[in-house]
């Protein structure tokens, strides 16, 4: 087994240690695999994580181990890699940034098979651009998550609020709002759950916002929970700990129409055609949280 190898990202080398390291057993994807992924789709994914504290979801024994979830940056990490320092309740925590194309695939060489971004900038930690609606559902009836989101699409346009659908690489979908950054997230989350309940008032035979799997009754979860200081998305483009390493991929809506489509559609392997498509390229700016909650009274109070 080679002992290390080394990746050109930028103006740095990037030191990837046990490259034949293999990281999904059934696929023979490797380490090296997955930091040639995330070199190649760096430029389209790097948008989407630039100056957001990440978790990182890392499996240094492949993903037939549990793995671990790391917030704070360990010692070892190279000076060079960004970080951010947010308070938590009885402290700090040291997050990692990934702002260039070697800090990604610095990352994937600590075989960090996810990255998890915060819906905030570190700048502003406590106040949101982004809010997501997570489509899960309670089998593997894709039909009712496309449904679930064409539906959420329409109440959104209502509120006059931008949406943009992306595969979890899991099981459902994300439906990401971009916001103005003038709401913090207790507000942010209180419109999301707003606008999901009203969605599931809407659809009760289909739809809920029950947080407990045995008050769902087979209906669709409308989960707005990440939408919470210090909480983490998948991010676009990144890599799940699935077989077949599947990838979380940003969508048209046109895509959400297509039967064919499943949260597992594109994985590792489907890079370039990931990036031959680029259905958010001129995205909508983020709208203010304020309109929307005075849209979402006024659409109540005419009876939902």
């Amino acid at each position: 087994m080679t002992a290390r190898t080394t990746v050109r990202a930028g103006r740095r080398t990037v030191e990837v240690t046990r490259p034949d390291k293999v990281l999904f057993p059934e696929d023979g994807i490797t380490k090296a695999d997955l930091a040639a992924y995330y070199h190649r789709v760096a430029d389209r994914m790097l948008p989407h994580l630039r100056d957001r504290p990440l978790m990182l979801e890392r499996h240094p024994d492949g993903i037939d181990d549990s793995g671990f979830m790391q917030k704070d940056v360990p010692e070892y990490f190279p000076d060079w890699l960004d970080r951010a320092e947010l308070p938590k309740e009885d402290g700090t925590v040291t997050y990692a940034l990934c702002d260039d194309t070697a800090s990604l695939v610095y990352l994937a060489g600590q075989a960090c098979v996810t990255p998890h971004r915060w819906l905030s900038r570190a700048d502003r930690p406590g106040h949101p651009d982004r809010l997501v609606f997570d489509l899960d559902p309670p089998g593997d009836d894709f039909e009712a998550v496309r449904r679930a989101a064409r539906r959420l699409r329409s109440l959104l346009d209502e509120l006059e609020l931008p949406s943009l659908p992306m595969t979890t690489g899991s099981r459902g979908l994300h439906v990401v709002v971009p916001l103005l950054r003038r709401a913090p997230f207790d507000e942010v989350r209180t419109l999301a759950r707003d606008i999901a309940e009203l969605l599931a008032a809407r659809y009760e035979d289909e739809l809920t916002t029950a947080a407990r799997k045995r008050d769902r009754r087979g209906r669709l979860y409308l989960d707005v929970q990440r939408n919470g200081y210090g909480q983490t998305v998948v991010a676009p483009y990144a890599v799940r700990a699935r077989p077949g390493a599947p990838v979380a991929a940003p969508l048209a809506w046109a895509d959400v129409d297509d039967p064919a489509l499943t949260a597992r559609r594109w994985t590792l392997a489907d890079a370039d055609e990931l990036l031959s498509r680029d259905p958010w390229r001129g995205a909508p700016r983020g709208r203010s949280p304020s309109a929307a909650r005075r849209r979402l009274a006024e659409a109540r109070a005419g009876g939902g």
